[in-house]
């Protein structure tokens, strides 16, 4: 909105600055993070009052989960909604990237809250059925592919100019992708922050990487694919690092508020489609490969306990299997923070690694 007031007063005077991606991006960030933290204690106690017992615990999980019992779930409203208000703020309206990555984050929201109140109401850990849920999240995808997709490649990272022309398949392979980062973050949700500051990490990692492919100019010297007005994006990872930074000053251990599925499936979804408006879906498999490893737990864990019924985990997802092991919360948290920041740094260097 703020660039389009901008563009008809021509860009004069202290409107100028609006014209570069860079500060919109760093003004993204800023509006998301204080309308978080103003709406935050207010919005934490709504929950609260509203849910009475908040989030249902799993008797089966680790014993300390137990003095959880009470927080209040749903958080991601508070990101989506101070997301939203920050991109419509300072995002380029016109370009079809805000509306695709909107699709996915108020969608894939919508389809967290509702599992979000199934469980609060029922209080049972069992939210909307499985089937329906992945069908609404590949529709929503589907609709967001829509938008964005004009190039059905898959370029390869490390290799300049090197792509797999997928052609119709890549409509599944991209809906896969964001329909998978959606639901990796929300297994990896399950401690205070864990989640979060990951997703920050990536959502920083990728503001570089969309801001470099939107210009013809560093596309061009680092020999990846130029995708035009893909800065854009830039703006839009700002504002989830803000929205996510606020979270994460509630959500700090021990939380007061959890994010819930409305958040976790909103952030992993809208890293999955960001990753694909800029073709470096792969990619986010290296910087994301945290949330990789959570849902490959599980994955294996499911897999092996029903044709063997062995455990390869003492629990699943990961995070949990460290907690059995005897590492505190905070212990398991902050490394696979480390893990993240590393993978990220990885994710970066297959820009110049070619």
């Amino acid at each position: 909105m703020l660039y389009v007031l901008a563009h008809w007063l021509h860009f004069e005077g202290i409107a100028n600055l609006i014209r570069y991606q860079s500060f919109r991006s760093g003004a993204a960030l800023m509006t998301a993070l204080v309308i978080g933290l103003i709406i935050g204690p207010r919005f934490i106690n709504m929950l609260r009052v509203r849910q009475g017992k908040g989030q249902p615990i799993r008797a089966d999980g680790p014993q300390s989960h137990l003095a959880k019992r009470g927080t209040p779930t749903m958080g991601g409203l508070m990101i989506v909604i101070s997301l939203a208000i920050s991109l419509l703020l300072w995002m380029d309206l016109t370009s079809k990237f805000v509306w695709a990555c909107l699709v996915v984050t108020l969608g894939f929201g919508l389809i967290g809250f509702l599992d979000d109140y199934a469980k609060v109401t029922k209080y049972a850990h069992a939210g909307l059925s499985a089937r329906i849920r992945l069908l609404a999240e590949f529709a929503v995808a589907g609709t967001a592919l829509a938008l964005v997709v004009t190039d059905t490649n898959l370029y390869l990272p490390v290799f300049s100019n090197l792509y797999v022309p997928m052609g119709p398949a890549y409509y599944l392979f991209a809906a896969f992708v964001i329909v998978g980062a959606g639901n990796a973050v929300n297994l990896t949700d399950g401690l205070d922050g864990l989640a979060t500051m990951p997703v920050i990490i990536a959502a920083g990692t990728f503001a570089i990487i969309a801001y470099l492919a939107g210009r013809v100019d560093y596309a061009h010297y680092l020999g990846i694919q130029h995708v035009p007005r893909a800065g854009e994006l830039s703006i839009f990872c700002g504002a989830v690092m803000g929205a996510g930074l606020a979270f994460l000053w509630f959500n700090a251990p021990p939380a007061a508020v959890f994010m819930g599925d409305t958040g976790s499936l909103a952030l992993g979804g809208t890293l999955g489609v960001i990753a694909v408006s800029i073709h470096h879906e792969i990619v986010l498999g290296i910087v994301g490969g945290l949330f990789v490893m959570e849902a490959v737990s599980v994955i294996v864990q499911v897999f092996v306990y029903k044709r063997t019924g062995k455990r390869v985990f003492r629990m699943a997802p990961i995070h949990h299997h460290f907690e059995q092991l005897g590492w505190k919360e905070s212990t398991v948290v902050i490394r696979f923070w480390i893990v993240s920041i590393v993978l990220a740094l990885i994710g970066l260097a297959t820009l110049k690694v070619r």
